[in-house]
């Protein structure tokens, strides 16, 4: 077994022991919803500190168009669990060869109302790095590592503001506006890895309408 970076402690055991409510006031309902997966990818270069894949969804598309997220979509039939289609939609997506990747934690699965998927968030390490990129541009526009040392810097986290009043956290890096599930998820694994900053939370962004 790949032996983690001493960064991934406490990450990885306060993990495999989280609950849903660690990530989600919306309890998941016990039938119906579409599953899905997406892929938590932390890796890291030259010693420089953990990173985190994202992804920028294509403004083409008919949901999340533009929206930084994880790599990830719908199970298929053909999928064995969520761990496989955490794994297929990465390939797909970014060119993810799988065998590089050690899965750490397989994540309650989260319930998004506005989408009706029921999301299984698979954390794993990228033991292996390689280059990636977007696969099909008709889904995404672009690829980004970003370092947790940017996602947790408070010049960088802000309150976004849905123009139907939703708030949620949020994070502004790498030119991308990261907000709603994945900017969620990743406030809970960034205060379970120990890594939060205190920030202002009276930053406040409004998102501008959809087209």
């Amino acid at each position: 077994m790949t032996t983690l970076p001493e960064w991934w402690e406490p990450l990885a055991s306060r993990a495999v022991a989280a609950r849903r409510s660690d990530f989600s006031r919306w309890p998941t309902p016990p039938v119906g919803g579409r599953r899905s997966a997406v892929l938590i990818l932390l890796g890291e270069e030259d010693g420089s500190g953990p990173d985190v894949l994202l992804v920028q969804r294509a403004l083409t598309l008919r949901n999340h168009a533009g929206q930084p997220a994880f790599p990830g979509g719908a199970s298929e039939p053909t999928d064995a669990d969520s761990v496989a289609t955490a794994l297929r939609e990465a390939r797909e997506e970014v060119g993810l060869d799988p065998v590089t990747t050690t899965v750490v934690a397989t994540l309650p699965r989260l319930w998004i109302p506005v989408s009706g998927f029921i999301v299984t968030p698979v954390l794993a390490w990228w033991h292996a790095p390689h280059p990636v990129s977007a696969v099909d541009l008709a889904e995404v526009a672009a690829v980004h590592r970003v370092p947790v040392r940017d996602l947790v810097d408070p010049a960088n986290r802000v309150i976004v503001r849905h123009p139907s009043g939703f708030v949620s956290p949020g994070f502004e890096v790498q030119g991308l506006l990261v907000w709603g599930f994945t900017a969620g998820v990743l406030t809970t694994l960034l205060d379970l890895g120990g890594w939060t900053q205190p920030w202002d939370e009276t930053r406040l962004r409004e998102l501008p309408p959809g087209p």
